[in-house]
């Protein structure tokens, strides 16, 4: 059998959405046996979206099986007294707690972190929430998007001349996510060396703050906003100022390259591989400040050379030269084609009840000794109530029988 870096580890999971599950994916993923708890009259946002073409079983949800990997999962009642019963005695056998409901929601539960700490004294509680459980902000509800607008992030994303727009994914989620991970396995190894558990308060904007360092910097040390009427687009380089640096049409269908050059040797270099053609050798593209005060006209001069070439060819011809240039794959050839992934074993498939085989991304990190694995699909909705009710806390048949007629779970 292998060894997984976190077997042995149990985790009570009361997270939804995408940051909490995010946070007990990981800790699924190598080796923790997580726990999740549902109600059945209330579900999760993510479990309650099926793949198109799927129909509306709870547990076809594409999105919801890719976060919940390698989890068990029960529905419970904690409003019935009978379920929060259950739940303390769940408490009492795990190590881990983990939720991201809004600030104060386990306190009016009777399940603060004093109250654990009764069932369990060296629990470790992981609360995610928008502003932590703190400060002024704490009652306030927030999501992924909401503590993106928070941190700084939407502000300094979008069009030139137009209002910020927003990144169109909740990168925020992941991001706190990952952090709560973090969190939990260092709080481990504080309490493998001291026998002390501990409250982790995570902040989802706080976490998205670190990401706003060029705004800062640009504030702090240039004195100018981050965000300005007429910025260039993304793909351009601003900051060093350099040209040409964007991506660039090819041939086919909706198929870009991208090309970046970065001093005048770069771009000797450059016209040398595309055959010297007159337009490269005009005195408005000689040096590296014209060729970015001229960037537009340039930009629609390489496309000229781009557009008879697929993707991969330009690349290839550019990086035989020296050049920095890559193929924008699409989602396709990333997943099925991509040699570097299918090296790294990065994307893998499991059977899945009702969605039959699905496939899975990876953790980007590869460890020789404890690595992680995909063991199981998510769970179906209250698919492991025996396995946890009976097995691990030992509730009698006639009881699990009585609960169930109750609505326990």
């Amino acid at each position: 059998m292998r060894k997984h870096a976190l077997d042995g580890v149990r985790v009570v999971d009361f997270s939804w959405i995408v940051a909490g599950p995010t946070t007990t994916r990981m800790l699924a993923d190598f080796g923790a046996e997580v726990i999740r708890i549902e109600y059945d009259q209330t579900l999760d946002y993510i479990r309650n979206t099926p793949s198109v073409g799927m129909g509306n079983s709870p547990n076809v949800s594409g999105t919801f099986n890719n976060l919940n990997r390698n989890k068990l999962g029960v529905t419970l009642n904690v409003m019935h007294p009978d379920g929060m019963e259950l739940l303390r005695e769940l408490i009492s056998v795990s190590d881990i707690v983990v939720e991201n409901f809004s600030s104060g929601v386990l306190s009016r539960w009777g399940l603060d972190y004093e109250e654990q700490r009764k069932i369990r004294p060296d629990v470790i509680y992981l609360s995610l929430s928008g502003f932590g459980h703190s400060g002024p902000d704490q009652h306030f509800t927030t999501w992924g998007p909401t503590a993106q607008a928070l941190s700084g992030l939407t502000y300094m994303s979008g069009l030139p001349g137009e209002d910020p727009a927003g990144w169109g994914f909740s990168y925020m989620d992941h991001t706190a996510g990952y952090y709560g991970a973090m969190a939990c396995m260092m709080a481990l190894h504080h309490r493998n060396k001291t026998g002390e558990g501990q409250w982790l308060d995570l902040s989802q904007v706080e976490s998205g703050i670190p990401l706003t360092g060029t705004a800062i910097l640009e504030k702090t040390v240039n004195g100018r906003q981050y965000r300005q009427k007429g910025n260039p687009p993304g793909n351009r380089s601003p900051n060093p100022a350099v040209a040409p640096h964007n991506t660039y049409r090819c041939k086919g269908d909706d198929r870009w390259c991208v090309i970046s050059i970065f001093d005048d040797q770069q771009w000797a270099a450059f016209v040398d591989a595309l055959g010297t053609p007159d337009w490269a050798t005009a005195t408005r593209f000689a040096t590296n400040e014209s060729r970015v005060q001229h960037q537009d006209d340039l930009d629609m001069l390489i496309e000229t050379w781009t557009t008879e070439r697929t993707p991969h060819e330009a690349m290839n011809t550019l990086q035989a030269a020296g050049i920095a240039a890559g193929a924008v794959q699409t989602p396709k050839e990333k997943v099925d084609e991509d040699p570097q992934l299918r090296h790294r074993d990065f994307i893998r498939e499991a059977e899945h009840a009702e969605m039959g085989n699905t496939r899975f991304e990876g953790q980007p990190m590869n460890l020789s000794k404890s690595p992680w694995e995909l063991r199981r699909p998510s769970p179906l909705l209250g698919e492991h109530a025996d396995y946890v009710y009976h097995q691990l806390l030992g509730t009698p048949d006639e009881e699990i029988a009585r609960m169930a007629e109750e609505a326990v779970f």
